[in-house]
């Protein structure tokens, strides 16, 4: 199980132009690290570009911010084009990086329960540990939350 103070699990996978991309590459900066369900869905639009709004915000406070779901590398850059998304999409088509941050869990929507992301939010200190853990955040508030948590 996850916690505060926990090593973060490092992980490589591939960004929306199919370069790869570890955690351990940020080392030495904070990094906000989000889990969404799905691109171009309305809760998930909604939150990626309320963090592209604050992003230079978060860059001034030395922060890095990444996006990580399930989708393929090409939905990543047409998601990324389409909304102006200048932070780190990474693909986790095989779902390693999703199970190790324990956010493939059972969902139930409309009486059908199924497995699927939990949107999430971790905060990652520049040594790799983990700072704050944020379960079932809301897309609309989940940027503005985490910049007023850091200051």
């Amino acid at each position: 199980m996850l916690t505060v103070g926990s090593k973060a699990p490092d992980f490589t996978l591939p960004d929306k132009d199919g370069n790869v991309v570890s955690l351990s590459d940020f080392l030495g900066k904070k990094v906000v690290l989000y889990f969404y369900p799905k691109d171009n869905t309305p809760g998930c639009t909604r939150q990626a570009c309320a963090f592209a709004a604050s992003y230079n915000a978060f860059k001034e406070r030395n922060f890095e911010v990444i996006g990580i779901s399930k989708d393929s590398v090409k939905s990543h850059l047409n998601f990324s084009e389409k909304h102006g998304l200048d932070f780190v999409l990474l693909s986790d088509t095989e779902l390693s990086a999703i199970k190790a941050y324990e956010v493939w869990q059972e969902k139930k929507m409309c009486g059908k329960v199924s497995m699927g992301v939990v949107r999430t939010t971790f905060i990652i200190d520049e040594k790799g540990f983990i700072e704050k853990i944020m379960p079932k955040v809301k897309p609309d508030t989940n940027a503005a939350e985490i910049l007023e948590a850091i200051g």
